[in-house]
């Protein structure tokens, strides 16, 4: 059996040049595979992961827990489930998803629970 490599891009992409950057990859036909997230000394590192001919290019934006994050459900449909599940798991104010659950989406016993917000006792609490 052979297994082969594959090279993956990240490139990081300034907030104002997020939607751009998606809109670029939609228009040469890549897919939108996964949006995640994930907590960097404070600040939100959000990868955009898309796929073409089973090559992946990754979007990577990191943005501080007020900074509200422009939704790319307008040019992916289905984006609206990962970016849900940023704001209700991480905090992040995602605007203009196509279907907003308003903190619904997921319920948890604690809001937020991945939050870099929420104070060090609640992580135990959770653990």
């Amino acid at each position: 059996m052979t297994i082969v490599s594959e090279e993956q891009t990240t490139t990081s992409v300034a907030l104002e040049n997020l939607l751009k950057e998606v809109g670029g990859l939609q228009a040469d036909g890549y897919r939108l595979v996964q949006i995640g997230c994930t907590d960097v000394g404070g600040a939100y590192e959000i990868n955009y992961s898309f796929d073409k001919g089973y090559q992946f290019r990754n979007l990577r934006l990191t943005v501080g827990p007020e900074t509200e994050v422009p939704s790319i459900s307008g040019l992916y449909w289905g984006a609206f489930v990962y970016e849900n599940e940023l704001h209700d798991l991480f905090g992040i104010s995602v605007t203009g998803i196509n279907i907003d659950f308003k903190g619904t989406f997921i319920k948890t016993a604690t809001k937020y629970p991945f939050s870099v917000t929420r104070r060090e006792g609640d992580r135990c609490r959770n653990a």
